[in-house]
């Protein structure tokens, strides 16, 4: 749909929307709960509290191309930070929640930071262990009042504002004559990108950057003013953050912050959401939970579940094709009536259409919800892209594939397979990294390290990671991402992680799904106390040899698993084996489990 108003930098977004076009609003512009109840922020008060927040940054030397980090959860405050800082001409760092001391304190350094926000207690601490190695490090913000301490320099954050309300009596038009000089091709943020391996780099994207790829989404998709977004993706993360933030303020649309990711479910039946930005992490959770209730249903309730879902899927499938018959019409509304609406409303009952991206979706995920009547969209980008490059669209999509390319986004293909793409979105490089700029931009081409194909139609396909691609010993390629999709189809199986780069055969690391595994083993009198001790127990390797078999009886003899470990603890954020948008980390995954994974090839 149309953006409200073009913009070149998002202070001028703030601008339009807290002199113009909030003016008179009264629906809140921002929703987030406060003792249990949702309270709406109207766009007079973001303006209100995002301005004293920015006197009282500038009172404490913030000015133009300083930086100042964020390390918060989504709520208000970083949305009042987030504008403040860009206001004044700075730039923001965001930093995820789940960093370790050790990786802030590089990045704080790296980046120059004058200063850090923090939400709570918890990420105080943090910075307190590493503050007198971080050399320009002048001030720290906290956002919860009761988490900030005494000490020099700590201060919070509505006492920064306070600071603010004086500051504004003495020049009004401070703010303003502030954002004036601030122009496109200025940088708005850098943003630090974990990656798989290796240490962090700091993206440096524009304002141009960001806004070029917020008028792309805005044309590929349909979202307007009377859209509800619920946001639980990090903002920290650019894809949240233009699309679950900046797209949706430059609609007119609402946004709702979730209180934390186990919090979802519950706040999709209260706020009623017409779009969602997601991981599929989170489809597959779905998924999971509604078939295990599907399976302790009765036979006769299961055989309906199963008639329904195959007579959505060939309901869509005959819609795509324009031959829709009028009986398959009619079992479509019962199979809706009887089935899919339920599904439906524990999602709230107004979805709209999910926003996928941050991973690749399993075709299996997108058509089961399709057949349901939820839409969901993925796109594929990275940070470096602002980040979206390519994305599927609400009426034109094909599950499999990431979509057709971003209207400001030229992608093509390389000779070793390898997607590259150029445009206004594309990142001016890393932050005092020439070398790993000069390595991923050339020509004008963002090498993305991503493996892709287009289709006939011009869909993009992305085939794996150029960097994961395994060789084994005898010389065949293997791209894991697809073979690993293919097993987490398995209801007894979390996580999957393929082992094979220059081995002689394909071998895995699986984390069962432990429900699922407690309901079989009770099921089969199988005793146990401890995760530890159903992966240990014979009969559950059996099963899980048995599902492995299943899946891939259609897979080149190459390409099947001959050896696995059960492994009785997920992989996680915390521990370091996933990246904040749930990547597995693979050189970490195989260096703490090197001993287990020499033990499945030993004789071989």
């Amino acid at each position: 749909m149309p953006i409200l108003k073009p913009y070149k930098t998002i202070p001028e977004l703030y601008e339009f929307l807290t002199e113009e076009y909030g003016v008179t609003m009264e629906r809140p512009v921002l929703k987030h709960k406060v003792n249990n109840q949702w309270v709406g922020i109207t766009y007079v008060q973001l303006k209100e509290e995002t301005e004293n927040f920015a006197f009282g940054l500038s009172s404490l030397g913030v000015k133009a191309g300083d930086k100042v980090s964020i390390i918060a959860e989504n709520r208000p405050e970083w949305v009042y930070a987030d504008m403040a800082i860009l206001g004044l001409g700075a730039i923001d760092v965001p930093l995820y929640p789940s960093l370790t001391s050790d990786s802030i304190e590089f990045i704080l350094n790296n980046s120059e930071s004058l200063g850090v926000i923090v939400s709570n207690k918890f990420q105080l601490n943090k910075i307190l262990k590493i503050r007198d190695n971080c050399r320009s490090l002048k001030f720290i913000i906290v956002m919860n009042e009761k988490d900030a301490t005494n000490e020099n320099n700590i201060y919070p954050f509505s006492s920064i504002q306070e600071k603010g309300v004086e500051a504004k009596k003495q020049n009004p038009q401070f703010f303003k004559e502030q954002r004036k000089p601030i122009k496109e091709n200025d940088i708005c943020t850098i943003i630090y990108t974990s990656g798989t391996t290796g240490e962090p780099k700091g993206v440096l994207l524009t304002h141009k950057n960001i806004a070029t790829n917020v008028h792309d989404a805005l044309k590929a998709f349909p979202i307007g003013r009377d859209d509800i977004f619920l946001s639980f993706l990090p903002l920290c993360h650019i894809f949240e953050r233009m699309a679950g933030y900046y797209t949706a303020f430059s609609s007119g649309a609402m946004i709702c912050y979730a209180s934390s990711i186990e919090s979802v479910a519950g706040d999709l039946l209260e706020i009623h959401p017409t779009i969602v930005t997601s991981v599929p992490r989170l489809f597959e959770r779905i998924y999971s939970k509604v078939i295990k209730n599907v399976e302790s249903q009765p036979a006769k309730k299961q055989k309906i579940f199963n008639w329904a879902i195959e007579t959505g899927k060939k309901y869509h499938a005959a819609k795509k094709a324009g031959n829709l018959p009028i009986g398959l019409t009619l079992q479509h509304k019962i199979a809706d009536t009887v089935v899919f609406k339920k599904i439906r409303e524990k999602t709230g009952g107004k979805l709209r259409f999910f926003i996928s991206g941050g991973a690749a979706l399993a075709r299996e995920l997108g058509e089961f919800f399709e057949a349901v009547g939820i839409i969901i969209i993925e796109g594929y980008g990275l940070t470096e892209s602002s980040p979206v490059i390519a994305a599927n669209r609400v009426d034109n999509y094909k599950f499999g594939t990431v979509g057709k390319p971003f209207p400001s986004v030229e992608v093509k293909i390389a000779s070793d397979g390898e997607i590259l793409a150029r445009g206004a979105s594309i990142m001016q490089g890393y932050y005092k990294n020439k070398k790993e700029t000069d390595e991923s931009i050339k020509d004008g081409w963002l090498h993305t390290g991503d493996i892709g194909v287009f289709d006939a139609e011009g869909f993009l396909m992305i085939t794996d990671r150029k960097k994961h691609l395994f060789k084994t010993s005898g010389g065949k390629y293997i791209a894991p991402t697809p073979i690993e999709n293919l097993f987490l189809a398995s209801k007894y199986i979390d996580q999957f992680v393929l082992i094979g780069d220059r081995r002689m055969f394909l071998s895995a690391l699986i984390v069962p799904d432990f429900e699922a595994l407690k309901e079989y083993a009770d099921s089969h009198n199988i005793p146990y106390k401890t995760n530890n001790d159903l992966v240990d127990v014979k009969e559950i390797y059996d099963l899980m040899d048995d599902e492995l078999g299943k899946f891939q009886k259609n897979l080149a003899n190459f390409e099947r698993i001959r050896k696995f470990a059960l492994l009785d603890q997920p992989f996680s954020l915390e521990t370091g084996e996933l990246t904040p948008t749930f990547k597995l980390k693979r050189k970490v995954i195989e260096d703490r489990y090197k001993n287990l994974i020499e033990g499945m090839y030993q004789g071989f």
